[in-house]
């Protein structure tokens, strides 16, 4: 507004020192003219927030201005002022009819005073053109660098929120890591001495030094596994944006995490057919398994059976882990955990599925899809899948895990007690 006012103030004097200095045609102006004259000016003062308005008050000034033959020269500065500003804040179809009236209008007096007269109106009809092409010019431009200015900035937005996903997502992949190392390691340690110490204090005489000695390096050798795990996990961490990841764990370490569950006093029989699955898809299974496994040892009752296999078929992976034992009398008392949700997200980052069920001889099942070739899904934003018909299931791996009872699950599925 007062960028405009000054413009206006500006646009007044410049007139008035046309008419000083001797105008290019008509008369000078009288008392009349003058108030015509500096009238005229004062609507390019709101040109800008009511162009039309602005231009109209300037026309009703114009016309009795050029029609008494005052100096022509002098208003027009304001007149390609508000020209420019009409074809430069509106649409194409506004400024052509504002142009079209005034030339219309400005010719048809011209020529009613004599050919001399019209034919110099149309040299000015050539101004007026001008201004309006220029006004429409800039108005593209200026729409044109608002929307690269929307698109950068929607771009920047998209970046910034998928930084901030991948961040989640890595968050949730290193909690995952986490617990599934030292979840598994822990546990077990966990059930050996609270075994050894069960056995010392109700049987003292059953337990000798050497199966002591045995069930102390048992618990060193899990201490040791789980260090070197944490030290590799940690070693990703610190790694910068060229380094790569060390081998992920596959079928091939299977025969560990039985050997580790035998140590706890259970009982495994593996039955691992030979398949080749991708290194993520193996790697999920082990995850699945491993989790699978410390539940069952976790919550099975003492000494339980386990059954692994492991097969592929039409694709996909398909693993199941049983378990039999007897389940304990007295409650668990554990608060709810993450084993059932970083089972769910291991499923779900390689495409695939996982269903959790009781069954019925007091155990708990957990089913998971791992398929070789569906495109890998995110933990973050994937729902768990429904169950399957049974022809659906048959394209998908599965990953049984049965517990010697049922879980009491936390209802936000964050884990299993």
């Amino acid at each position: 507004m007062v960028d405009d006012s000054l413009l206006a103030a500006a646009m007044a004097a410049s007139a008035v020192v046309v008419t000083q200095v001797g105008g290019t045609s008509g008369r000078a102006p009288d008392a009349f003219g003058w108030l015509l004259l500096l009238a005229a000016h004062i609507p390019m003062v709101w040109r800008r927030t009511a162009p039309i308005r602005s231009f109209l008050a300037l026309t009703a000034f114009l016309v009795p201005y050029h029609a008494l033959d005052y100096d022509h020269g002098a208003l027009m500065a304001a007149s390609m002022a508000a020209l420019y500003t009409i074809a430069s804040t509106g649409p194409v179809l506004r400024s052509a009819l504002a142009g079209a009236g005034v030339v219309g209008l400005m010719l048809t007096v011209k020529f009613a005073q004599g050919l001399n007269e019209g034919t110099a109106a149309l040299r000015v009809s050539g101004w007026i053109i001008a201004f309006l092409v220029l006004g429409i010019c800039i108005r593209y431009h200026r729409q044109h660098v608002a929307a690269v200015l929307e698109r950068a900035e929607r771009a920047e937005r998209s970046r910034e929120e998928e930084v901030r996903r991948r961040v989640i997502e890595e968050r949730l992949r290193i909690a995952r890591d986490l617990h599934d190392l030292l979840a598994h390691s822990i546990t077990l340690v966990g059930v050996r001495t609270s075994v050894t110490a069960h056995v010392l204090e109700q049987d003292p005489d059953r337990l000798d030094r050497a199966a002591v000695a045995k069930t102390l390096e048992d618990i060193a050798e899990a201490c040791r596994a789980a260090r070197v795990e944490l030290r590799a996990t940690l070693q990703v961490l610190r790694s910068g944006p060229d380094d790569t990841r060390g081998p992920l764990p596959g079928l091939d370490a299977l025969s560990d995490l039985v050997a580790t569950a035998r140590a706890a006093g259970a009982t495994v029989r593996l039955d691992v057919a030979e398949t080749q699955p991708p290194a993520a898809v193996g790697a999920a299974a082990y995850r699945i398994v491993q989790e699978a496994l410390t539940n069952a040892v976790r919550h099975g009752g003492p000494n339980p059976a386990i059954r692994l296999t492991v097969r592929e078929q039409a694709g996909s992976l398909h693993v199941s882990v049983t378990n039999r034992g007897t389940a304990p009398a007295v409650p668990s008392v554990h608060p709810p955990g993450f084993g059932l949700v970083g089972m769910r997200e291991q499923a779900r980052s390689v495409g695939g599925m996982l269903e959790v069920e009781p069954r019925r001889d007091d155990g708990f099942e957990v089913r998971a899809v791992l398929p070789f070739t569906t495109s890998p899904l995110s933990a973050a934003s994937a729902e768990p899948a429904p169950a399957q018909a049974p022809a659906a299931a048959s394209a998908r791996p599965s990953v049984t895990a049965t517990f010697g009872r049922p879980f009491r699950l936390d209802p936000s599925g964050g884990g299993a007690q």
